[in-house]
């Protein structure tokens, strides 16, 4: 069977003018992943990312890590179909019609950075609106829409993979979220309510053959773990 390892992407700038630039602290993530691979032998044959700026720095943050640590590694390809939903245009096409129950909601917007718990329960709300489709879709990319647009991504993985090669794919929390709708069928709540547990750069690992695939674990954080830094482990 080949592996198949989902890598969060590292901290971004939660709060910041461009969101999709990763954090000081999301550069040394990107690197303590790669270096805890190189020395657990991981041997990657592949590797895919997003096409978001803060998906692929991982990555190459990742594998350079792993290449001064006398690794060979693949070049890094892109398919946008692991690039995550697009979370403000969720927010601020559900968020309207909301206002009625949450009249505090654009107050805890303009202030999330401050306001990091009421922002997560607010946007856990909306997402659950998503979710459900109680909304308008005005050209916003729908859950089911999301989901398919994922799927395929993993499918052209499988189609292209070899017998028992090490793949990794550099994607963001919701994505996996997807991931992990689409193979164990737990519902999207369930899977969103793993999401949030995911941290930066976390992996968790497929087993697959053909297009079978299987969940083998989930949201291992032991390279930062292992480091004794707890600054290192983040949500957001």
């Amino acid at each position: 069977m080949g592996n198949l390892y989902l890598i969060r992407h590292g901290q971004a700038s939660f709060g910041a003018e461009d969101y999709d630039v990763l954090s000081p602290i999301g550069v040394r993530q990107s690197q303590a992943l790669g270096e805890h691979l190189a020395q657990l032998g991981v041997r990657l044959d592949r590797c895919v990312a997003g096409d978001l700026r803060r998906q692929q720095d991982t990555a190459r943050l990742a594998l350079e890590a792993l290449q001064a640590n006398g690794c060979a590694v693949p070049a890094v390809e892109t398919d946008a179909a692991f690039n995550e939903f697009d979370a403000d245009g969720v927010i601020y096409a559900l968020l309207p019609g909301m206002l009625a129950q949450e009249p505090q909601a654009l107050d805890v917007l303009r202030n999330r950075v401050h306001n990091r718990s009421e922002f997560q329960r607010l946007f856990a709300s909306i997402v659950q609106r998503w979710h459900d489709g109680t909304h308008s879709s005005d050209g916003l990319e729908t859950w089911q829409a999301f989901t398919a647009r994922v799927e395929g991504g993993l499918h052209r993985v499988l189609d292209a993979a070899k017998r028992g090669e090490n793949i990794a794919v550099f994607t963001s929390a919701g994505t996996i979220a997807a991931l992990l709708h689409l193979i164990t069928r737990i519902t999207p709540s369930q899977a969103f309510a793993l999401n949030w547990q995911i941290i930066n750069t976390s992996l968790s690992q497929l087993k697959f053959r053909g297009r079978d695939v299987a969940l083998a674990s989930f949201n291992s954080q032991a390279h930062v773990q292992l480091l004794r830094a707890p600054e290192l482990v983040t949500y957001r």
